[in-house]
């Protein structure tokens, strides 16, 4: 089936301390942007990937586009005031029945292992979201302070989001509502039920420092064995 991904690069850099938008910034000798695009390229040779970029940055996206393995593969368009219009953005290229991912461009340390089990299970329950349990104590606030919560039943949420494309597109032509923190939140909003599959650990969002070295020694220990 025809496989597309949708790889938002929306990001800034404030959070990093930096001018430079967090997605374009070097990783073991190439942007993080980079990496994303690699992992997807290699997923599959006939997948495509459109990219959403904002205004102000379509020309160093472009330069990072004409470095990868096929740049031809790679279609670069807007992004919008939200993720949900970025996202929308995205999906108005797509004019055929396919499987469609949508991923973060700062989760650069992807593998195709978890994009090619996200692709089987949507292909079977007709979506799929990567998620991990958390490690650490939970707690939620409440209106008399706060109490614990049972982390066993507790997701921590990644990317790629995975579903078909029918489904996706109809989930996005609702009007944007703030509750919709990722695309997972939108289709459910129609009623299909949401499906998790285990993530990956290492598939950290690049969000602050710590998280670029930790990406780097990531990157090296991958390369070292």
């Amino acid at each position: 089936m025809k496989k597309y991904a949708i790889i938002v690069a929306g990001g800034s850099g404030s959070r990093m301390g930096t001018t430079l938008p967090k997605q374009f910034l070097p990783l073991c000798g190439k942007p993080v942007l980079w990496h994303s695009l690699n992992s997807f390229l290699l997923a599959w040779t006939d997948l495509e990937i459109i990219l959403v970029l904002p205004q102000d940055h379509l020309t160093v996206g472009q330069d990072i586009v004409n470095t990868t393995s096929h740049p031809a593969r790679i279609t670069i368009t807007v992004g919008g005031e939200t993720r949900f219009h970025s996202v929308k953005n995205g999906l108005s290229l797509i004019n055929e029945p396919a499987i469609v991912f949508v991923h973060d461009a700062v989760r650069c340390l992807i593998t195709t292992d978890l994009i090619h089990r996200c692709y089987d299970t949507t292909l079977e329950k007709g979506n799929a979201i990567p998620a991990i349990q958390p490690i650490d104590t939970l707690r939620i606030t409440t209106p008399d302070g706060n109490q614990l919560l049972d982390r066993d039943k507790v997701r921590i949420i990644q990317t790629p989001q995975t579903f078909y494309s029918d489904i996706i597109k109809k989930a996005f032509q609702q009007p944007y509502d703030p509750s919709f923190t990722d695309e997972a939140s939108v289709v459910e909003k129609l009623g299909i039920p949401i499906q998790l599959i285990e993530g990956e650990s290492t598939n950290i969002k690049i969000t602050r420092p710590l998280d670029l070295l930790l990406a780097e020694k990531i990157l090296a220990s991958n390369s070292a064995s």
